[in-house]
């Protein structure tokens, strides 16, 4: 028998409050004025601009996968201004270029799941998906065993992306 590792699931799978609270307005809250290193890395929050901010997805669909966030608690973009409009799309392309320097992807999937039937696990607060492809990356494990196979470790994935997405 054959086992897969994915250790970062349990704390989710053990998380009580999970449906209590909106996640991404825990992780984008800053102290002050500025935001906390120490919190950031853990939420694997891996840059900040004035408007939205970019963290790694803890439960990836390929490594690399990273979420775009608005600060703004809103559904849909209806909810955000220009600026965070702008903003946002601003920082999905740095984004996509850090992702370029790090992995050398072949290509991106860039989305939005706007509405629980479309997907969106955080329904209630809009995020744009950028996921890097390489040629070859898809397998019949998700078909087969509802399983992804995740080549990397969350924690060296973000270390690689993070020296380069602050430049």
């Amino acid at each position: 028998m054959k086992r897969l590792w994915a250790p970062w699931r349990i704390e989710y799978i053990l998380d009580k409050n999970k449906n209590d609270r909106c996640l991404f307005c825990e992780v984008s809250r800053k102290i002050g004025n500025r935001a906390d290193s120490t919190r950031d890395r853990k939420n694997m929050v891996l840059f900040r601009s004035t408007c939205s901010f970019v963290m790694l997805n803890r439960y990836p669909y390929n490594s690399g996968h990273l979420m775009v966030v608005p600060y703004v608690h809103a559904p849909d973009f209806g909810g955000l201004s220009d600026d965070v409009l702008f903003d946002l799309i601003k920082t999905v392309d740095r984004s996509v270029n850090a992702l370029r320097e790090a992995l050398s992807p072949d290509g991106f999937n860039i989305g939005l799941n706007m509405g629980k039937v479309a997907g969106a696990g955080m329904e209630s607060h809009m995020h744009i998906h950028v996921v890097p492809r390489w040629t070859g990356d898809t397998d019949s494990m998700p078909i087969v065993s509802e399983t992804r196979v995740v080549p990397e470790h969350l924690k060296k994935t973000y270390a690689k992306i993070l020296k380069i997405i602050r430049k």
